[in-house]
């Protein structure tokens, strides 16, 4: 029986990885990095700092340290979620759907807690979760499973009593390594792609999600 949904946060309930794009390539432009949005698609899910640490190793830079430019990219992330932050199509009704059965509610982000709460605050779902808990808080970020481990432990529920809500491959693999049923969400232009096929179910909207896939879910 499915008693929770845990629900990560970029592209699943805000359209924001277009944003993060954005902010990764003006901010490692600044270092001397010539980023493209497919360079960006590859860090998809991993933890910001991980993600700094990982360019910076590929190609270093002089004039600031990785904790600075890591820095400047939240920066002009919350800055891009507050002035252009939107919801992906059907936060509302996945989460009334969930309401509506008692299931109970978690996000598990590998983003740090300050722009999960930007994104909360932009989207006016403060008071949504049961439980909220952020990568940042883990010595391994995703695809490493302790996020989702945390997650369901400070649920008190077991991984078959509970379903993940992924976009990306990593938090695909992260979930998956947790022992969690998991519904991927790929964004459009990486949808077929065959790695995603990792998932239990693979929608192209959280509309799509129906009482008929709860059942095949759960364990």
């Amino acid at each position: 029986m499915i008693k929770a949904a845990i629900m990560d946060m970029d592209g699943v309930l805000i359209d924001s990885e277009p944003l993060w794009q954005e902010a990764e390539i003006r901010i490692f432009s600044q270092v001397g990095i010539d980023m493209t949005p497919e360079m960006a698609m590859e860090t998809m899910g991993i933890r910001i700092d991980e993600v700094v640490k990982y360019r910076y190793d590929q190609q270093p830079w002089q004039g600031k340290t990785l904790k600075q430019v890591e820095n400047e990219i939240l920066d002009e992330l919350e800055r891009l979620i507050r002035e252009r932050g939107e919801p992906m199509k059907g936060v509302d009704y996945i989460l009334a759907f969930f309401r509506q059965r008692s299931i109970r509610l978690a996000l598990a982000s590998s983003s740090y807690i300050r722009v999960i709460n930007a994104v909360l605050k932009k989207l006016n779902l403060e008071n949504t979760f049961e439980v909220i808990h952020s990568g940042e808080f883990e010595e391994n970020g995703k695809p490493h499973p302790a996020i989702y481990l945390s997650t369901l432990k400070k649920l008190q529920v077991s991984s078959d009593e509970a379903i993940a809500f992924e976009d990306s491959y990593n938090g695909i693999k992260s979930a998956k390594a947790a022992d969690l049923k998991t519904v991927a969400l790929p964004e459009k232009s990486v949808w077929h792609e065959q790695k995603y096929d990792l998932a239990d179910l693979k929608l192209k909207s959280l509309l799509e999600f129906k009482d008929e896939h709860l059942q095949p879910l759960a364990r």
